[in-house]
């Protein structure tokens, strides 16, 4: 007589032995140190030059002179930056694990486009011009490509590859639109030449307190979802045998990418490479486990933006260099390196 065998615990990862586990640990602990180091960097280092006296006493004794608005500023950029860096790099491995590419990046799925989109037309037919304005415009058209990639990407019945491509394509008859708006319309031009290339330099206490709701409600959804992803980068079979619901972990993924991606895009505009590199490069030494994944990109993110936004003010003195030009001109070689070393990161 046989007897059928006790159904085996449920996983959705290999086990990893301890050693591992400290060694992440200790890992992702070193990176904290590195983040609060960049921080103080960014704080402390600007296009004017200011003394460590200076910069103590702007930020514990604001009298309102020069050097300490200077320093109020900078702390500002310094938070967005934080906030921002954390978004794009969360948002970045949560699209990768949902579309199982590992170059994929908020772009892919038109939320950037949409963002930009919005505020263009926000811009041009409606006179808003004040950030404070339009951050929810760029936020409201974020969310709507979304829902509508997600939409024609089956829905319910949606696939990593449906999803990639209605993004792409929503993504190229944005920006044709995007372009044709700026180039007929010069004040639109003039007034998105610095927030399409992706900046921290109009950071300030409402931009945060308007974004930093939606970005902690996308921490938050993103960071539950590192078991659901990994049962699901098993393969839609395997992830029903494990008991994870496609239908659910899918759309929540596309909301906490498009809540995240949005408001960061809406505070400092579309930045490249952060939400690309970040998490494929975190992958390569934690390996496939969003456990560890989402947390690095989330410590190591704001790492990227922050120490990039510091050389952006040093190298084009008294002048600054946009975020957005100095992370492409970094990351463009550095993720070109790591495509092509011989053992690249896998999903």
């Amino acid at each position: 007589m046989l007897v059928d065998s006790p159904p085996e615990p449920r996983a959705e990862t290999a086990p990893v032995p301890p050693t591992h586990r400290a060694i992440r640990a200790v890992g992702l602990l070193a990176s904290v140190v590195v983040l609060v180091l960049v921080a103080l960097a960014s704080i402390a280092i600007g296009a004017k030059g200011l003394s460590s006296a200076q910069v103590w006493h702007g930020l514990f004794h604001d009298s309102g002179t020069y050097a300490d608005v200077v320093v109020d500023d900078r702390l500002s950029r310094t938070v967005l930056g934080l906030l921002v860096g954390a978004a794009l790099g969360l948002s970045g491995a949560v699209l990768q694990a949902l579309t199982r590419n590992p170059l994929a990046d908020p772009g892919l799925l038109g939320i950037n486009a949409g963002a930009s989109a919005a505020v263009v037309t926000a811009i041009t037919f409606l006179g808003v011009t004040s950030l404070s304005g339009y951050v929810w415009f760029a936020f409201l058209g974020a969310a709507t490509v979304g829902a509508l990639v997600w939409f024609l990407g089956g829905s319910r019945g949606a696939t990593p590859v449906r999803l990639a491509l209605a993004g792409t394509a929503i993504s190229a008859a944005l920006y044709g639109y995007l372009q044709a708006v700026m180039i007929t319309d010069d004040a639109a031009l003039g007034t998105m030449r610095f927030w399409t290339v992706g900046s921290l330099g109009s950071a300030t206490d409402a931009t945060i307190t308007q974004v930093v709701p939606f970005l902690v409600a996308g921490t938050v959804l993103a960071l539950a979802l590192a078991r659901p992803l990994n049962a699901l980068a098993m393969g839609d079979d395997t992830a029903r045998a494990l008991g994870a619901n496609l239908h659910r972990t899918r759309a929540l993924s596309m909301a906490a990418a498009t809540v995240l991606c949005g408001a960061a895009t809406a505070a400092c505009g579309p930045i490249v490479f952060v939400g690309l590199m970040v998490p494929h490069t975190v992958r390569s030494f934690t390996g496939p486990d969003l456990r560890w994944i989402l947390p690095y990109a989330t410590v190591l993110s704001p790492v990227l933006l922050l120490g990039a936004d510091v050389i952006g003010r040093v190298v084009a003195r008294p002048a600054e260099l946009q975020v957005g030009i100095v992370t492409a001109v970094i990351g463009g070689p550095v993720f070109i390196l790591l495509v092509r070393r011989r053992r690249t990161a896998q999903l």
